[in-house]
């Protein structure tokens, strides 16, 4: 059997957030950093998926000081638990951002 080769391309780089949303609260903020890794958030939009997921996406993308473009909800768009992607921001700089803005 011969030996296949395969052409391989560079994918996009960035890292990963799991995030638990809280919706309807006072104020959008990031509030815990679990043990576990989960990004705790409270957002004032009401339980809506598509609010919930925009107001998401542009609190990380202030927290992060990134633009929004590069913030993407990879898994639980319709949930309460989410993995959010960021492009181009390393998951060491992705924590330091977090941890000045947890509350």
């Amino acid at each position: 059997m011969d030996a296949r080769q395969f052409h391989l391309h560079s994918g996009k780089k960035g890292s990963a957030l799991a995030v638990r949303v809280r919706p309807g609260c006072g104020r959008n903020e990031v509030t815990e950093l679990s043990p576990d890794g989960t990004v705790k958030v409270n957002l004032t939009a009401p339980a809506d998926d598509l609010k919930i997921n925009q107001a998401l996406v542009n609190l990380l993308a202030e927290v992060l000081q990134v633009p929004t473009g590069r913030i993407e909800i990879v898994a639980g768009v319709g949930g309460l638990d989410m993995l959010v992607s960021i492009l181009d921001l390393d998951a060491v700089e992705v924590q330091e951002r977090l941890l000045r803005k947890a509350t």
